[in-house]
């Protein structure tokens, strides 16, 4: 899975994949929610763990992993 976490006040997302189901990772942000105090805990999948305070979460988007492509497009050369 790919976590994109967007964060108050700061311009960039935190972006991390994980081993973790959609249904592990919906549960942890509700259980981080659940609690002002509360810490969002997510291990990425190769074992570094990422914590990041519930008061400051602004957004988290939870989606399949995309393949990376390569490759060469083509592009008309003018004359």
């Amino acid at each position: 899975m790919e976590v994109k976490i967007g964060v108050q006040n700061v311009a960039r997302e935190l972006s991390i994949e994980t081993d973790q189901t959609m249904e592990e990772v919906g549960a942890a942000v509700r259980k981080a929610l659940a609690d002002p105090q509360g810490m969002l805990t997510l291990t990425d999948n190769k074992g570094r763990e990422i914590y990041v305070p519930s008061a400051v979460l602004a957004y988290v988007q939870v989606g399949e992993s995309e393949v990376g492509r390569v490759g060469f497009g083509t592009v008309p050369v003018p004359r």
